[in-house]
């Protein structure tokens, strides 16, 4: 593995644990060598983010509100119409809830005065460490090649990027602990995919592997992407194995949020 990658460190850690950039990876390195990692991220902020002036004074005037509130009129419901539409035959139900049930639409939108600090998904100069389950082969070989096609659109070189497949779901929170322990990578992207059966068996597996691989990135501070598919139905995985550019996508944006963090903290 290339140690020319950025990846997380934290100032409150050991020494013997900083080992994650181009200089603590390799002893060798110059003081130019580290001047260079430390400004490899592309958008890293120039101290803490601060909210425009005018923004931050503005407040909302007292009779927009209280006109907002007399304009709304509280009217009886009309009891003859109510009669009516139950007699009338039902129409047919619209269907869409198949479109909002499993994501609400719309974007975030932080209310102007208030200071931001956030990432993107950039891959530039990151190491990214993947575990993939081997069970569902089908399934999860399809999860892994688009993680591996979104890394490469990010800017993440097929040298950075180290695969370790594991047995089954079950394996992947310690997989991911034990790669983000190394300290090599910015991200690690866990992939896998559970489907119902007639016995508990999914509910105990797909439970674990959810609260082990958060228990990973709490304990290490190196993000952990959740890309595990917990399906009811194996025909369901067809319309979900964008789920592992998704999970990519989330680990590198969440690794330049931190490496802004860290820039913005030591200014």
């Amino acid at each position: 593995m290339s140690d020319r990658y950025e990846t997380p460190r934290w100032d409150d850690e050991p020494e013997e644990l900083r080992s994650g950039d181009a200089v603590a990876a390799n002893p060798s390195a110059t003081d130019a060598d580290a001047s260079d990692l430390d400004a490899s991220s592309e958008n890293v902020l120039d101290g803490w983010p601060a909210a425009d002036a005018k923004e931050r004074d503005a407040e909302p005037e007292p009779h927009a509100v209280a006109a907002a509130v007399a304009t709304t009129e509280l009217k009886a419901p009309d009891l003859d119409a109510l009669d009516d539409e139950q007699a009338a035959p039902s129409a047919p139900l619209v269907d869409h809830v198949s479109d909002t049930m499993e994501h609400a639409p719309g974007e975030l939108t932080v209310p102007p005065g208030y200071s931001v600090l956030e990432g993107e998904a950039a891959g530039e100069r990151r190491a990214v460490g993947v575990v993939v389950s081997r069970f569902n082969g089908d399934v999860t070989t399809q999860l892994l090649e688009s993680a591996l096609a979104e890394l490469e659109a990010c800017g993440v070189s097929r040298d950075a990027v180290t695969v370790m497949p594991v047995p089954g779901a079950f394996e992947l929170p310690l997989a991911a602990m034990a790669l983000a322990k190394t300290r090599r990578f910015a991200c690690i992207v866990a992939l896998g995919c559970v489907i119902r059966g007639d016995t508990p068996h999914f509910d105990y597996v797909s439970s674990e592997a959810a609260s082990g691989l958060q228990l990973a990135a709490i304990e290490t501070g190196v993000p952990v992407a959740f890309g595990l598919l917990t399906l009811d139905r194996a025909d369901q995985a067809e319309s979900r194995t964008g789920k592992g550019a998704e999970a990519v996508r989330t680990g590198l944006e969440m690794a330049d949020l931190f490496a802004n963090l860290r820039a913005a903290a030591a200014r």
